[in-house]
């Protein structure tokens, strides 16, 4: 059992990757993908209610990007930016003040973290968050790397248990790289742990 978190000032929710293309139906969709939107939101509403921040990465990959399979890469074409498949879920109730990242931008250079060559971390310095909240797509790829990377970085990390979903490229991956971020120092807690 964990306790209710106490939300302070120096919080903030990092929601990654909640885009059309990984939801079912897209191009490249997670199982289930589309289960994180109702948590997510509920947790949106809570922080912004508390004028708390609210960060949005998303994959913004230009044409013939490395993580491509006609490039070499391992996956389809997905979240091409400025396409369609590349936008937030429509029911993701982003907030107008939401401070959106933009990642892997470059054809060469793939980037799973929020954190890869992003300002997400001067953002949040700047903004005096130690403590962020996580929820989004996928658990196994950029969760699992966006969380370690916060976690290196320094910054207290809470999973939203409620709020993740996994590829599972490999069955098991998932369950895997829940254990991998725990170990690392990520916290995990119900949605019910911060918003009742």
């Amino acid at each position: 059992m964990t306790q209710r978190l106490d939300i302070t000032e120096h919080d903030g929710l990092l929601v990654i990757d909640v885009q059309n293309d990984f939801l079912p139906g897209g191009a490249l969709a997670v199982p289930d993908g589309d289960a994180v939107i109702t948590p997510l939101n509920r947790c949106i509403t809570f922080l912004t209610e508390k004028d708390l921040p609210v960060f949005a990465s998303r994959d913004w990959h230009p044409a013939g990007h490395c993580s491509f399979t006609g490039q070499g890469g391992i996956w389809p074409v997905h979240c091409l930016a400025g396409s369609p498949g590349a936008r937030f879920a429509p029911a993701l109730a982003l907030p107008e003040q939401v401070v959106i990242i933009s990642k892997a931008t470059k054809p060469e250079r793939d980037s799973y973290s929020a954190f890869g060559e992003t300002e997400l971390d001067a953002l949040c310095r700047l903004k005096g968050i130690s403590r962020l909240l996580v929820g989004g797509l996928a658990t196994d790829y950029c969760v699992k790397n966006s969380v370690l990377d916060a976690l290196k970085l320094g910054y207290e990390v809470v999973v939203i248990q409620e709020a993740i979903r996994a590829v599972d490229l490999r069955p098991g991956d998932g369950l895997r790289a829940e254990t991998e971020m725990r170990n690392a120092g990520a916290v995990f807690v119900s949605i019910r742990d911060i918003v009742q």
